[in-house]
């Protein structure tokens, strides 16, 4: 019993040591910034998160849904600007630095340029955050329905990883998907701003598809960029590559699991009702069959009159 204790303390005193050791590799620039010395409160904020998920729509059961439309509209749009100035200052100290779009190492100088970089991905990751919000109006307004695994697990796992980001790296390659996924959502955020405003504008909101399409193309390409950076030898944390390249496949694999049930799935039902489609030829064959059987109906029916 006591080699046991003994080989569990000595497991947990090695665990602490290493983790002593990638706090000395942690970037120095943001160092003593809010929230990112410690893990502590972003795993508080994931676990409570998390428990809100849980808790939330038993609280609500017997009550009735809230409809927020004075907190949705602000907030939505509040989100939109706030991505729109995480991208914009990504892209201008970026282009000013002339970063490269498929592999840019980590500097760590300390110019005004390098810390916009910075200062734009502490942002990023303190709106992965803010995002938690919209779980908690889904449970507000008792939209269970939409409390899927993959909003949870995008919501869950997005804040918890970019403090590895905003810890260790950054700058360098970082900077190209936090500031294309915060350009989609400038253009997500505002289309729910807008159909907050009712049905006679959400009508007009033709687009949302074509936000999750834009979705897939930056997972795959961010994919892509990770595998690159591996295969070429990219100077940036391999193991940061490694773990992109394996987030983007879950990222894939559920937002592409979402776009053909909620798009391709719809769509076929629509033109095909529920009956099962074979193959494009029987549809044709059916279709066709069942023109002919009409018309021939039609026909014995005016010689009947």
């Amino acid at each position: 019993m006591s080699a046991i204790i003994n080989s569990t303390q000595s497991m947990i005193h090695d665990a602490y040591n290493y983790y002593l050791w990638t706090l000395s590799l942690a970037d120095h620039r943001t160092r003593g910034w809010p929230l990112v010395d410690s893990p502590t409160p972003t795993l508080l904020y994931t676990i409570l998160y998390l428990l809100i998920v849980w808790a939330g729509p038993r609280l609500m059961k017997n009550r009735k849904p809230f409809r927020l439309t004075w907190a949705l509209i602000p907030y939505n749009l509040s989100m939109a600007v706030l991505n729109l100035y995480i991208a914009s200052e990504l892209l201008s100290a970026s282009t000013k630095l002339k970063y490269s779009y498929v592999c840019q190492p980590i500097t760590r100088l300390s110019n005004p340029d390098e810390l916009r970089i910075a200062n734009a991905v502490w942002w990023y990751y303190v709106s992965k955050l803010i995002e938690f919000c919209d779980t908690f109006f889904f449970i507000l307004r008792k939209k269970e329905n939409q409390l899927t695994f993959l909003h949870v697990y995008h919501h869950s796992t997005m804040f918890s990883l970019w403090w590895i980001g905003i810890k260790w790296v950054p700058s360098g390659s970082t900077f190209l998907p936090a500031m294309a996924n915060s350009f989609i959502h400038v253009l997500m955020y505002t289309y729910y701003g807008l159909s907050a405003l009712g049905p006679h504008i959400a009508k007009y909101l033709w687009w949302k598809k074509y936000l999750t399409i834009l979705q897939l193309i930056q997972f795959t390409t961010a994919m892509i960029m990770g595998i690159n950076g591996i295969k070429s030898g990219c100077d940036f944390p391999l193991w940061m590559q490694y773990l992109l390249v394996i987030y983007m496949i879950s990222f894939i694999v559920l937002f592409g699991n979402f776009y053909a049930k909620s798009y391709i799935e719809r769509g076929r039902k629509a033109l095909y009702g529920d009956r099962p489609f074979e193959s494009s030829q029987n549809g044709y064959c059916s279709y066709s069959n069942g023109i002919s059987k009409a018309f021939a109906n039609g026909k014995e029916s005016k010689k009947g009159q």
